[in-house]
């Protein structure tokens, strides 16, 4: 099987294909394109991610670019997991709250997330960013995971980043994601497990990457 050297991207999301995009930087071979270059009306994409499961979104996303696009497609979907609060926010991450007047969605999921632990003590705090990153071409699907431990700061700092990156602090770090520069989360985050461990199954397979 060949994979074609472009790459295009099942998200609208514009700090997520600049994290995408340098994540990839480290395998050259390939490039990472934006779907609005191939995809008309592609800001409809989200509205595939009905399925509860993170995997069964990633899998409707890439399905529905590379049908529309016919190169090979990258979609993930990710989200964030509180153990206090039974694993909420989850695959409604991104649309667990609904924003006050001024507010960006990241902040008003940051705002309320926060206001639902504001009464669980530090050492029950404990939170997972959890990436499923799926790959459609060819009819294949190549499907990874990622996985971030850390725990919920009290309040956001940091301005890196997006989504809730101001209150999640890492296992082992003494910062929040959003403190952290670029390179340096892009060195521990969810998506960064999730594309080296798809990278090394395309590679166990033996997938030859098509040059222009």
């Amino acid at each position: 099987m060949r994979l074609a050297n472009t790459i295009v991207l099942a998200s609208t999301n514009r700090h997520k294909f600049e994290e995408f995009e340098t994540l990839f930087k480290k395998y050259p071979e390939l490039t990472i394109a934006p779907v609005q270059d191939f995809i008309r009306n592609s800001e409809k994409l989200g509205l595939v991610e009905t399925s509860d499961e993170y995997l069964e979104n990633a899998k409707a996303k890439a399905r529905t670019c590379n049908h529309g696009c016919h190169y090979p497609s990258l979609a993930d979907d990710s989200g964030l997991e509180v153990m206090a609060l039974e694993g909420r926010p989850g695959v409604r991450s991104h649309r667990f709250a609904i924003p006050k007047t001024g507010q960006t969605q990241d902040q008003a999921n940051m705002m309320k997330l926060l206001e639902e632990m504001k009464n669980i003590p530090a050492p029950q705090r404990n939170a997972r960013f959890v990436c499923h990153l799926v790959l459609v071409m060819e009819g294949t699907i190549f499907h990874s995971v990622g996985v971030l431990d850390g725990t919920i700061a009290f309040d956001p700092k940091g301005v890196e980043g997006f989504g809730y990156d101001p209150i999640f602090i890492p296992k082992g770090k003494d910062k929040t994601l959003a403190e952290m520069s670029p390179s340096e989360k892009n060195k521990i985050s969810h998506r960064s497990m999730a594309v080296d461990q798809l990278m090394q199954e395309l590679a166990s397979k033996e997938i030859v990457i098509a040059r222009p």
